[in-house]
């Protein structure tokens, strides 16, 4: 009875923290420590050893790193560079941009890959590619980049799943979600990419790049600065498309924007490439060697040589680290910790295992990882579900790795539904004219997705691993 009740205060924390606005991660804390010793009698030690303090080393490592690079210019300097590279090929633009930004949310912050949505949009507009076409590429680049080694959505994930003993390899989680958005963006091309060729032909004007290298705005998120981009006069970040004069207007200044776009990068922007493919190198080493790379300790040391050299930039980024996501994280595995110890996670993997099929009992966990986080947050939900599968793997009758890999896919491909924060930027940075159509556009995707991405990943992934091995 008390596991059922610990569980039942799980879900309740879930639900007050989303309608009253308050942060999951502290009330989770706060629910963990009441759970935990009026319930199973623990000591306040055994409770607070449940914080995981790897993924938090994770989590500050990865996005303090990032920021320095973001911070001193490098990443915006980058971008501009990669965009001036594209000329009027209007047909690449989707997957200029799915590129772009994939790179930018592989950073640590997958939201920090929204930065690119007004430009895109702004893009979109001036070539004539479909809003949903342009919205939907960078909200799969997000998630996507989301998964890599050094990125929010993987860390949490093939964090989780070590701790339990569950070997899931970055790198494979990584591949498994750029194949599936890949996959996606295909299909959203064949969608609504009809008029692109017309517009290949017809087109002849190169891209106006924003100049993202000096623009100084401040973000909500920690680690962004979010969509608040300036192009002369024109405010991208309202949602405010250019008039058709002031395009023309604007137009006659590309070549100074690309002027400014390919100036040389300074000598701590070199510094800093340098570091993140030495980054990027270590890590592929050490896993080519057998080793288990920590990228957090990575990333504080290659951050220390850039704050020595530049300590200013390296003040500044401390405010940058998503300490936020830390305590959401934190708390909900820290009260998963006492479910555990409680007895309850077993509980729900009995009833999982009820359905009578191990695979129908997968569906179910990763349907409902979807139709959730398609109305909350993909991290909350990732660090929540995860543990949950453990019961499902541990008498082997399905493959651990392959199972957390679908699970957390399921759970962030329904995120371009109008309800989540990607979905919602993509209609709040379109012309007024558009947005109905893409709310509606956008809530058949996402929602079609709670069901189509179990049913692939299920079908595609844990059914032949099982049937392999």
């Amino acid at each position: 009875m008390a596991e059922i009740f610990a569980l039942l205060i799980f879900v309740a924390l879930f639900a007050i923290g989303a309608i009253r606005g308050v942060h999951i991660g502290v009330l989770m804390i706060a629910g963990a420590a009441g759970t935990g010793i009026v319930l199973a009698g623990m000591e306040v030690k055994e409770i607070v050893e449940g914080f995981p303090l790897n993924i938090m080393i994770l989590l500050v490592g990865v996005t303090y790193f990032f920021a320095i690079a973001q911070t001193n210019g490098t990443i915006d300097a980058l971008i501009d560079r990669a965009l001036t590279k594209v000329g009027n090929r209007a047909a690449l633009l989707p997957l200029v941009f799915f590129l772009l930004t994939m790179g930018i949310a592989s950073m640590g912050a997958p939201l920090a890959g929204l930065v690119m949505m007004p430009v895109a949009m702004q893009v979109a507009r001036r070539y004539k590619i479909d809003f949903a076409l342009m919205g939907l590429a960078v909200c799969f680049a997000i998630g996507a980049g989301g998964f890599a080694p050094t990125s929010l959505y993987g860390i949490v994930t093939y964090g989780t799943a070590h701790s339990a003993g569950i070997s899931l390899h970055p790198f494979v989680l990584f591949g498994i979600a750029v194949a599936t958005y890949v996959i996606m963006l295909a299909v959203t091309y064949t969608m609504f990419g009809r008029s692109l060729m017309r517009t290949q032909t017809s087109t002849q004007r190169s891209i106006g790049v924003p100049d993202l290298a000096t623009a100084r705005t401040q973000g909500n998120h920690p680690f962004e600065r979010e969509t608040a981009l300036n192009r002369g006069k024109a405010s991208i970040a309202s949602g405010d498309f250019l008039s058709d004069d002031d395009e023309a207007m604007y137009s006659s200044a590309d070549a100074d924007n690309e002027s400014v776009a390919v100036q040389k990068l300074t000598t701590v922007q070199i510094l800093t490439v340098v570091m993140i493919v030495a980054l990027i190198g270590a890590v592929i080493a050490l896993a080519a060697f057998g080793k288990e790379p920590d990228i957090g300790i990575l990333c504080f040391a290659f951050a220390s040589v850039l704050t020595l050299i530049d300590p200013s930039t390296g003040k500044n980024s401390v405010s940058k680290i998503d300490w936020s996501t830390v305590l959401l994280v934190g708390g909900i595995i820290t009260f998963v910790g006492v479910l555990e110890h409680m007895g309850a996670v077993d509980l729900l993997g009995e009833a999982a295992k009820s359905a009578g099929s191990p695979i129908v009992a997968a569906f179910v966990l990763c349907l409902v990882g979807g139709l959730v986080s398609a109305f909350a947050s993909t991290t909350g939900i990732l660090a929540a579900l995860v543990p949950l599968a453990l019961p499902l793997i541990a008498d082997g009758s399905l493959p651990g790795w392959a199972l957390i890999a679908a699970l957390g896919i399921c759970s962030a491909v329904v995120d371009v539904s109008p309800f989540s924060t990607l979905g919602a930027t993509v209609v709040a940075t379109a012309p007024e004219e558009d947005k109905p159509r893409l709310v509606r556009v956008l809530t058949r995707f996402g929602l079609s997705m709670v069901v189509i991405g179990p049913v692939a990943l299920i079908g595609l992934l844990v059914v032949p691993t099982m049937l392999a091995s």
